[in-house]
């Protein structure tokens, strides 16, 4: 059996880091937001309908592990995703859940139509 090296130890702990900086709603639908080119905070505030002061935490953690790269333009920080395989990583993901949702529904009227 392989053993695993301190270099690919380390590639876990920073995915686990990644995975567990990406546990959260609001920062999955700011990326999703992102996805297709860079926003203020005050636009992604208002999409989002949540406190700028909120957004601004989210950004501040996904700009902490270099999700987000951002760029000042007067007095407005626009952000943006720093690397597209985020958005690839995000998108297959979603793509999985609804996969699964869709079977599980299928289940559900299956077992409904046995009754």
């Amino acid at each position: 059996m392989p053993h695993l090296s301190s270099s690919e130890d380390k590639i876990f702990e920073l995915h686990a880091a990644m995975c567990q900086t990406l546990a959260n709603p609001v920062r999955l639908k700011i990326l999703y937001l992102l996805r297709h080119g860079e926003k203020s905070v005050n636009e992604l505030a208002q999409m989002l309908r949540i406190p700028q002061a909120n957004v601004s935490q989210h950004l501040a953690v996904l700009r902490d592990r270099s999700i987000v790269l951002t760029r000042r333009e007067g007095t407005s920080i626009h952000y943006r995703i720093s690397n597209p395989k985020i958005t690839k990583a995000c998108e297959m993901i979603r793509e999985m859940l609804f996969e699964h949702l869709a079977s599980e529904e299928r289940l559900v009227k299956s077992i409904l139509q046995r009754r």
